[in-house]
């Protein structure tokens, strides 16, 4: 043992030891297991296969690519690391790896296409912790930019925690929409507002109030000038967050919830803008009917959502400008109890809520492809607003696959245990340990295990990330348990690195988190732990 090392009767326990000197699940720091002599177990080695479970992706690009590009020149990497690389679904078409589910198929007359196929210019705008929200998800899980479509992207503060500036980048992202509404050349706009989804992830209460707060005064400025320009305006988001901020037991949710979402229609093009009629309730899927509606656009055959303006486009003369206004996280509930949004001040949504025709759409389960009573999220719903129809998420499809038995006759999953066992390599399978998290379910890697049991191999290693969005606190030590015990159960190597998802799943070029990340994974660096026999 070195001076560095830790003995402690379990991974789990070393977890706990962490959390005892002020770390959280998300932001851990590294840990990774060594044995009695302190040399790191279970690295990956050239030839070694190796699974990354994930299953969003935009998120997972970035670790994946330090690992697999013979090109790869953000940092230092180990040269001639020849991994046998399979995702679970398809991160980026351009990496050189296999997919085990490849997209069915690609979303076609999304709403962002089928304005440009309309000659409509669109214009987005987001700070860069949403970007792929509003240009990859929107636009179908597509990659396109299509013609006419442009894109603002206002760098997201460079913080440890983003409950250190809960205000984020909202101010200037403000300002951008309200230039571009004082110009005419793009007939739809679309904007995101972070605040509330990214700072809801913490517990900091006066955060998240702070963060509330700018996005409502943000807003009064966007409603402002869309008036003064006599635009269309959309208000809506794509899932709840802190208006149901508290369990039962008064502990915090940092997670999403089932909650509906907002949808008000301020059209300021017409003469009566508070004249017009909604259906009480939709879902995601009708917003990008209801802005063609309104523009007088022919809605494509693929969606099947409904606008929401009772009569369609019949009832008053067109739109020539909309602006669709996401406010990330706003969520409705109308108990007060641990609702954030409604203990906030929030004068400026509250006037557009009572003033303007509204809505209630579900945003969270089947309407936005999901498991029923599952959780709304960031990427199901901008996937559901651009998409106009519903659309099953990976998450269904593979869930389904473990339950036919299809997941354990996938090709790419057979390639790469089967090298790992020809060629008496280890087989390494990498991912987020975690039941909730959008990014993928502990059930799919308990799968894995379980497949590469029956394969034959044994030296299966486990690099694990850990991150508290939706679960009780310190409940990443319970799910490492969990994984430890199968792998024993099982006779497999176990797991072999341990890590707050903040290091590995960057998705802002925050290379020196990745590096972090890739250097424990590789090298084994971190705090070194040997689990006591």
């Amino acid at each position: 043992m070195t001076r560095t090392d830790v003995l402690f009767s379990s991974l789990p326990d070393a977890v706990r030891a962490a959390y005892a000197s002020g770390q959280e699940d998300e932001s851990l720091e590294p840990i990774v297991r060594v044995d009695l002599a302190g040399a790191p177990m279970g690295r990956p080695r050239d030839g070694d296969s190796l699974i990354f479970y994930d299953i969003r992706g935009e998120r997972e690009v970035e670790i994946t690519r330090s690992l697999v590009e013979p090109s790869f020149s953000h940092f230092p990497v180990k040269p001639n690391l020849n991994l046998n690389f399979v995702t679970m679904i398809e991160y980026d078409s351009s990496l050189p790896v296999r997919a085990a589910f490849p997209p069915e198929q690609r979303l076609k007359n999304t709403l962002v296409e089928a304005l440009s196929l309309a000659g409509k210019r669109v214009l987005k705008i987001a700070e860069s912790e949403k970007q792929a929200h509003i240009s990859y998800f929107l636009n179908g899980k597509r990659e396109d930019v299509f013609p006419g479509e442009e894109r603002i992207i206002v760098p997201s503060p460079d913080c440890a925690s983003y409950s250190e500036r809960p205000e984020m980048s909202a101010g200037r992202v403000g300002r951008e929409v309200r230039a571009a509404l004082g110009g005419s050349s793009r007939e739809v706009i679309i904007a995101n507002l972070a605040n509330v989804d990214v700072v809801g992830h913490s517990e900091d209460r006066a955060a998240v109030t702070a963060a509330v707060e700018t996005v409502d005064a943000t807003l009064g400025e966007i409603a402002a000038e869309a008036e003064a320009r006599g635009v269309a305006l959309i208000v809506t988001a794509d899932h709840g967050t802190v208006e149901d901020w508290l369990y039962p037991d008064g502990q915090v949710n940092t997670g999403h919830t089932g909650s509906p979402v907002p949808f008000i229609l301020a059209d300021f093009s017409t003469a009566l803008p508070a004249a017009l009629s909604l259906r009480s309730e939709g879902e995601l899927a009708d917003v990008a009917p209801t802005i063609l509606d309104r523009l007088g656009l022919a809605v494509p055959k693929e969606m099947t959502g409904r606008s929401l303006i009772a009569g369609g486009q019949a009832q008053q003369p067109r739109a020539r400008r909309v602006l669709l206004l996401i406010l990330d996280g706003w969520g409705m509930r109308r108990e007060r109890t641990g609702n954030l949004i409604a203990e906030s001040r929030t004068p400026h949504f509250d006037r557009l809520w009572d003033s303007y025709p509204r809505a209630l759409l579900h945003a969270s389960g089947e309407a936005v492809g999901l498991p029923a009573k599952a959780v709304g999220n960031s990427e199901a719903g901008h996937l559901h607003l651009g998409a106009g129809r519903r659309v099953w998420l990976d998450r269904v499809r593979i869930d389904r696959a473990v339950a036919s038995g299809e997941f354990f006759r996938n090709e790419s999953f057979l390639w790469a245990m089967d090298r790992a066992r020809l060629e008496g390599r280890a087989l390494h399978l990498m991912g987020i340990v975690s039941f909730y998290s959008s990014h993928g379910s502990l059930n799919h890697l308990l799968a894995l295990l379980e497949m590469a049991r029956h394969k034959g191999l044994s030296d299966v290693f486990v690099h694990a990330f850990i991150g508290r969005r939706g679960e009780r606190a310190e409940s990443g030590a319970a799910y490492i348990q969990k994984v430890e015990e199968k792998c024993r159960g099982l006779s497999l190597g176990g797991v072999a690195t341990i890590m707050g998802r903040f290091w590995s799943l960057d998705r802002e070029e925050n290379w020196g988190r990745v590096e972090k990340a890739y250097r424990a994974i590789v090298y084994g660096e971190g705090r070194r732990v040997s689990p006591a026999s």
